[in-house]
């Protein structure tokens, strides 16, 4: 059996090793632990367990904003929405009167 291959960048390899830390696995936990549900699904009015605890702001591989504030979020919301928004550059979805937010 080989090993997987690993094609993210250099930079990426680094900054993927802060979340195999102790003190990573720590801190997810306690996040976790303290905000148990989905904020995003929350926001929807729906209740669903988080298993994601997610960097409010992207660090993109400073570590100093590693460290940043983090929120609860759900797998589908982490790996959906919140991608859309940060490649978008703003929310997703529509306002009150159905136009497209942004």
């Amino acid at each position: 059996m080989s090993a997987r291959r690993d094609d993210r960048s250099p930079e990426a390899r680094v900054y993927r090793g802060l979340y195999k830390t102790a003190a990573w696995r720590r801190r997810r936990a306690e996040q976790l632990a303290r905000e148990p549900l989905c904020w995003m699904c929350g926001a929807q009015g729906v209740v669903t367990a988080a298993t994601v605890a997610d960097h409010v702001t992207p660090h993109r591989g400073d570590p100093v904003a590693f460290l940043g504030p983090l929120r609860s979020l759900c797998a589908t919301h982490h790996s959906a929405t919140k991608q859309r928004e940060e490649n978008r550059g703003g929310p997703v979805g529509v306002d009150v009167n159905g136009y497209p937010l942004r």
